[in-house]
């Protein structure tokens, strides 16, 4: 077998481990919820935040493993569409009614976002 195959399948066998160890503390959360006399001790919210932040810790890998596999859409995410747009219309990445912004926030000038537009033309 190729290098590649064997390393997708030991990145496959890693990300089913981590989402087991994630369900586990979310299991060991919810177990201590369900069987304490008084949830809202000190002693009990500890257990159940730590359980839930290595749930959350053990998640992540395989999460950020399916987003750059393109498997897991995130929502309300347009960079990816705009980046493919730009391909197809020769470079220009914001459609035209989106305004250019500066790191405050702000509009740019038409004048700025033309000197802009001029140099994210490619070059010959």
């Amino acid at each position: 077998m190729s290098e590649t195959v064997l390393m997708k399948r030991e990145a496959t066998i890693l990300n089913l481990l981590c989402i087991i160890a994630a369900l586990a503390f979310v299991t060991l959360a919810v177990l201590n919820a369900l069987t304490s006399v008084s949830f809202l001790t000190t002693d009990n919210l500890f257990v159940t935040l730590v359980c839930m932040l290595m749930a959350l810790m053990f998640a992540v890998n395989p999460l950020l493993y399916l987003k750059d596999e393109g498997r897991l859409p995130i929502p309300f995410q347009k960079r990816k569409a705009l980046a493919a747009a730009a391909v197809e219309t020769g470079g220009r990445a914001l459609p035209p009614s989106a305004p250019l912004l500066d790191a405050r926030g702000r509009a740019v000038p038409p004048d700025v976002k033309s000197m802009v537009a001029n140099m994210k033309q490619k070059q010959p």
